[in-house]
């Protein structure tokens, strides 16, 4: 069939039914609803689609287009829940079940028609994380459903007005209801309420006497202080104390309205550095741009005992003859920094006396690649993306260059850009079903590095990874297999993940075929490196990189902005029909 989907933004579940879509075999289009109601209007009078699917939708759809289309939208939560903040209330209400809904659009929000839904238990996890994974897989898998049923042309939809269907109304979840009461909330409730909020719209609050939203929660077993104080620093991120513990918060934002001129989420300890010094702070430590001086960096441990609760992003273990290095940053985006120290972990886990080393592992985003939001931050944009692609192309290449174990990413989640060419480095790659890989960087304006034109072509093709790079397409876990960009779909549910990984790591330890394969590394990496060495591949792709960073007329400087910042941008490119790139 002709499908157009209509979305506000071209996000992980829309990308997701986009790829999978179009592997069922659907001619997929796409238009951003963020664009106005007469892009919508144009691109349904271009397309004329036989079903339109909005999978996130922040807008109503005009009248006159769903009163002439069966237009399917895609509500995140069970038949009968409506209001705007779904799963805000499901977080909130603790609830340990919650369900996706795909029902037809009418004047009445969320009262139509239900086509499909499914259920999934409700993870301890943030909101986002959520939104990504048990959200996703539900969604898709309903989204599928409703499509084949209508193509069907003999299925019902069934009312809402049923019995069998509960409507409960949800208002808007409003910061009164996130506010964190730090001498009277408990551990628990503080993290809950940043679980709800981690990725938008976070939870207000008052640091240093400015209005800020945390972003992320994760709990401390440790360190203790007054209710509300601010403890230490690890690694960008935050310790504050609760009246029965502590909490690490990874990101904060400045509020708009407080003149800071990067008002968008970043790591926290940077964006506390530029707060005023509390009285009686003491002198600390020496000043920087990326943590504060009056607060104690308090590192956490690589290896990092099995007891302790604490938060770190990244960790290593041994299990016998297989090491596990997870990392797990927000966002999955990759700061300067954030590579630098990854490869100061990837260069110990070589020091370990391992058979295979398997690289990510954790539920989520695998890596996005360079940092947008510690880029536009900088006092030096342009310095700031050359320091941070050199990092990642360092962290690629000793990856690249390993050749006395084998390497093996594992995909948890969705991966774009450098990320997905991390993952390429390694000889093996393990996805999770449900996964969405971005290979490619021209919606950012840039040519691309981190070697990708050596390991992706080794890959895929030359032809291939012509055409993942022009296109800019995103491409499911299913595809990526069939085209040989990943080896192996891992098909559980992403609580599952990690451990299923274990289980495929103990089998590829124990395979007698092993020892084979890595005597092999050696000479296969001589013989590419006299065909061409690695240091040309990096030279002629940071010499088109470095061109782009240091252009100020060169389109990445304003679609980065836009991204960051939420702006909308003419060359950001609404998903017109037949581009959703």
């Amino acid at each position: 069939m002709d499908i157009l989907l209509v979305a506000s933004a071209f996000n992980s579940l829309s990308q997701r039914v986009y790829a999978e879509l179009s592997d069922e075999g659907h001619r997929v289009d796409v238009v951003l609803a963020s664009h106005g109601t007469d892009a919508v209007r144009a691109a349904v009078s271009e397309v004329r689609p036989e079903l339109i699917v909005a999978p996130m939708l922040q807008s109503a759809l005009p009248q006159d287009v769903w009163q002439e289309h069966t237009c399917l939208i895609v509500h995140p939560g069970p038949p009968g829940d409506r209001g705007p903040s779904s799963l805000d209330w499901a977080i909130a209400e603790e609830a340990s079940e919650w369900g996706v809904t795909v029902l037809q659009a009418e004047a009445a929000m969320d009262a139509g028609d239900v086509w499909a839904d499914g259920t999934f238990p409700v993870p301890v996890t943030g909101k986002s994380d959520m939104y990504r994974n048990e959200v996703s897989d539900a969604a898709a898998a309903a989204v599928l459903q409703a499509v084949r049923r209508y193509a069907e042309g003999s299925f019902k939809p069934r009312p809402q007005s049923d019995s069998g269907i509960r409507v409960v109304w949800r208002d808007f979840f409003r910061q009164e209801q996130r506010r964190i009461d730090w001498e009277h909330d408990d551990t628990d409730t503080v993290l809950r309420k940043l679980r709800g909020a981690d990725s938008r719209p976070g939870v207000l609050d008052e640091i240093c006497g400015r209005e800020v939203f945390l972003h992320g929660g994760h709990r401390e077993d440790r360190l203790r202080g007054e209710p509300g104080e601010l403890l230490a620093t690890r690694s960008g991120a935050l310790c504050r104390a609760t009246r029965d513990g502590a909490v690490w918060i990874p990101e904060l934002r400045p509020r708009k309205s407080s003149g800071d001129p990067a008002p968008f989420r970043r790591p926290a300890a940077s964006v506390l550095a530029g707060l005023p010094v509390p009285p009686d702070s003491g002198p600390g430590m020496p000043s920087s741009t990326e943590r504060p001086h009056w607060l104690p960096e308090i590192a956490a441990p690589l290896e990092l005992p099995p007891d302790r609760t604490t938060w770190t992003d990244i960790r290593y273990r041994q299990r016998g003859s297989i090491g596990y290095l997870a990392f797990s940053f927000p966002g999955g985006a990759m700061s300067t920094t954030h590579c630098r120290r990854l490869l100061a972990a990837y260069r110990y886990a070589l020091t370990r006396p391992t058979s295979v080393l398997v690289l990510g592992g954790c539920r989520d985003f695998f890596s996005n690649g360079i940092h947008l939001n510690v880029i536009e931050a900088a006092a030096d944009p342009a310095e700031e993306s050359w320091a941070n692609l050199n990092a990642m192309n360092d962290l690629v290449e000793a990856v690249l260059r390993t050749t006395d174990r084998l390497v093996v990413a594992a995909l948890g989640g969705n991966a774009a850009a450098g990320g997905v060419m991390l993952a390429l480095a390694a000889d093996e790659i393990w996805c999770r079903a449900g996964s969405v890989l971005n290979p490619h960087y021209r919606n950012m304006g840039l040519y691309g590095s981190e070697y990708w034109t050596y390991s992706l072509p080794r890959r895929v093709g030359a032809e291939t990874a012509e055409r993942l790079t022009a296109q800019a397409l995103p491409v499911s876990a299913a595809t990526a297999a069939r085209i040989g960009l990943v080896d192996h779909v891992v098909p559980v549910p992403a609580a599952e993940f990690t451990a299923r990984t274990e289980q495929l790591a103990t089998a590829l330890a124990a395979d007698p075929d092993l020892p084979r394969r890595i005597n092999a590394k050696v000479g296969a990496r001589r013989s590419d490196e006299e065909r061409r060495p690695l240091a040309e591949y990096r030279r002629e792709e940071l010499a088109r990189m470095r061109a782009v960073f240091f252009d100020p007329r060169a389109p990445y400087h304003a679609l980065r902005s836009a991204f960051v910042r939420k702006l909308p941008h003419g060359s950001a490119r609404p998903l017109a029909p037949r581009d959703a790139g």
